[in-house]
Order: C-alpha cells, then sequence, then structure tokens
C-alpha cells in the first residue's frame, strides 16, 4: 500500500521544545547519547542508527553505504558505514578533524559528500563563518570516503553576507554536470529562505555559475522557512524533497515538490510528505533532514533523522518508499 503525499491532520503531539534554540539553527554542542531508550521507541522498525546523527547524507562507495552527519559525540562531522542501508556502524574517528582559522567551531552540521573522480572525495559542511559571522558552506576533500577531509580554500565556498549566510549543501547532476543545491538562512534576519542552485567545477570546489532560485517558504505548515534540499533528476523533469518549520519540535517536516526543468515551475505538494502526524503515531517526532537511497535488493529508502520521545537526540530512520505516477510515496510496511 502506498500514500502519496499524507495529509492527515491529527493531534500535535506534546514535546518539549528546544527552549534556547534558534529557528533554523541546529543545537551548537552535542554531547555522547547513552541514556536508556523507552521500550515503545525500541520498537520503531525504522530506527536504523540509535545516537545523536542528524542531518544525515548517504554515499556508496561500490558495495559500501556511507552515512554522514551534523556534529555530535565529539566530533565536527560524524560517519558511519552500512552494507544494506539499515544495520550501521559509527566510525570512532572525526570525518572532519581540523577546522580553520576563519571558522567558528561548535556549530559544523549538515555535511554532503560526493565522489568526483576515482579516489577523490567532497565535502560540503555548514560553519559559522568569523566574518561576516554568519553560516556559511565550506568545502574539504579525500581520498578516502571516511575522511579525514582537509578543508580547501582560504574562505567559504558559498557565503553571502545580504541573504543571511548559506547552509545545507547537496549536489546532484544533470548532462551539464554537478551542481550544488543549499538554503540562504534567511530565517536568521527576517528574510525569506530560498533553495537554490548553481553548477559546480569538475573537481567540485567552486561554482562555475550563478546562482538559481527554486522554492521558498509559502505554504503555512512550513513555518518561516524552508531549508535541507535534495534535488533528484527524473526522466520527466525533477524532483526536490526538503525541510521545513522550527527543527526543534513536532512541527518541522518533509516537503515535496517538482518541476519540468530546474527553472520550473516548481509545483510543491500543498501538504508535508512526511511529518510528526503522518502515520498516526508516536513514531517520529520532527522527521526531517533527508536524502535517498536504494538498498541492494533494489529498495529505495528515505533516510532522515527524528527526535527521541523526549527530544534530546534525533537518530537515523529509513522508511522505504517508491516512485510513482503521482512522484514519490512511502510505501506502508
Amino acid at each position: 500500500m502506498t500514500r502519496a503525499f499524507p495529509g492527515r491532520i491529527l493531534g500535535a503531539l506534546a514535546v518539549a521544545a528546544l527552549a534556547a534554540a534558534t529557528a533554523g539553527c541546529a543545537p551548537s554542542e552535542t554531547a555522547d547519547t547513552t541514556e536508556a531508550v523507552p521500550a515503545a521507541e525500541e520498537q520503531n522498525p525504522t530506527r536504523v542508527l540509535d545516537e545523536e546523527f542528524a542531518d544525515p547524507d548517504i554515499l556508496q562507495v561500490g558495495d559500501t553505504y556511507y552515512a554522514y552527519a551534523t556534529e555530535g559525540n565529539r566530533r565536527n562531522v560524524q560517519v558511519a558505514m552500512s552494507t544494506d542501508l539499515l544495520e550501521w556502524e559509527q566510525l570512532g574517528d572525526d570525518a572532519l578533524p581540523e577546522l580553520p582559522s576563519w571558522i567558528i567551531p561548535g556549530k559544523t552540521w549538515a555535511p554532503e559528500v560526493t565522489q568526483v573522480a576515482e579516489g577523490q572525495f567532497v565535502l560540503y559542511f555548514t560553519a559559522t563563518n568569523f566574518a561576516p559571522t554568519v553560516q556559511c558552506i565550506g568545502v574539504a576533500t579525500a581520498t578516502d570516503p571516511a575522511g579525514p577531509f582537509t578543508v580547501e580554500g582560504d574562505g567559504m565556498l558559498v557565503c553571502p553576507e545580504d541573504e543571511g549566510g548559506a547552509i545545507d549543501a547537496s549536489t546532484f547532476e544533470t548532462d551539464g554536470g554537478l551542481n550544488l543545491v543549499w538554503k540562504n538562512d534567511g530565517n536568521c534576519c527576517g528574510k525569506d529562505t530560498w533553495i537554490q542552485t548553481a553548477p559546480l567545477s569538475a573537481d567540485g570546489l567552486s561554482l562555475a555559475g550563478q546562482p538559481q532560485k527554486l522554492i521558498k517558504q509559502d505554504l503555512a505548515w512550513e513555518g518561516d522557512l524552508v531549508e535541507a534540499p535534495t534535488v533528484v533528476p527524473r526522466d520527466d523533469g525533477y524532483a526536490l524533497l526538503y525541510s521545513s518549520n522550527y527543527y526543534g519540535d513536532e512541527s518541522y517536516n518533509v516537503g515535496y515538490a517538482s518541476a519540468p526543468a530546474l527553472e520550473g515551475p516548481w509545483e510543491k505538494s500543498p501538504e508535508p510528505f512526511l511529518a510528526s502526524d503522518t502515520f498516526g503515531d508516536d513514531r517520529y517526532i520532527g522527521p526531517g533532514g533527508q536524502d535517498l537511497a536504494t538498498a541492494p535488493d533494489g529498495q529505495l529508502y528515505l533516510l532522515f533523522h527524528s527526535w527521541d520521545a523526549a527530544v534530546t537526540y534525533r537518530s537515523m530512520h529509513a522508511e522505504p518508499v517508491e516512485w510513482t505516477e503521482a512522484g514519490l510515496s512511502l510505501t506502508d510496511s
């Protein structure tokens, strides 16, 4: 059974919000998460990594999958390995152990790793720039997908001060080559948040064209932001998954949009693709930070984070999905 663009309006989950957080910003510091998980949560079959592991990005290299996550457990960029997308081993080393002088430590998140050539991997990460002091996107390279990555250049790759900065980079391929997609961090300062894209150089280390805006927040359930974009080229155009609303409680969600071309017109689903109340239970609290990956058996999964019942950490989950004539759909298990 499939469900395209679920829109059930159920009672809101009662969870505690993070008192000191800023809308659109991840916690500035996380700690080891070793507390016992409630029995009800242990029964959630979609939880595939029960650790602080927010904003997961998935990269397949040969028969191995790598997952990268926002800082936590005393690492700037966390990394885990799997052979099937369902059982993961979190690695002990920091994938980005050294930050340069122009980055203010403590908020390094939303990593994206792309293989640009054999044995060449590029990491795009969000961090707080020193001057201007806004969140921006940096770039680093490594010869091993597990790292360590070394920051490239003498400044951030994308850092539009007049737009509030830039966060949440990801990549996608077109006939023209590799492209970067991100969100300007306008919600930091009363501006619109636009998902936008630009072509990348062949080595992935610089932009090769001007940014093009795709969508912004304009639906009630999106709150004051859209972010965490995932662009998927399709035969009939493009699909776009994105997160919206406040990351720190049950209002965070995953949205869906599609277009016949990058320049649009983009059509959004009128309701969230995945939200806290999608399944009518307490399976998820504020799902978001999503990516798509295909398992060895051909099953397509949406991988994303969701809060634990106490709203203290975000673990990684995998929901089976499929492409239908209507677009991407959740597959009931």
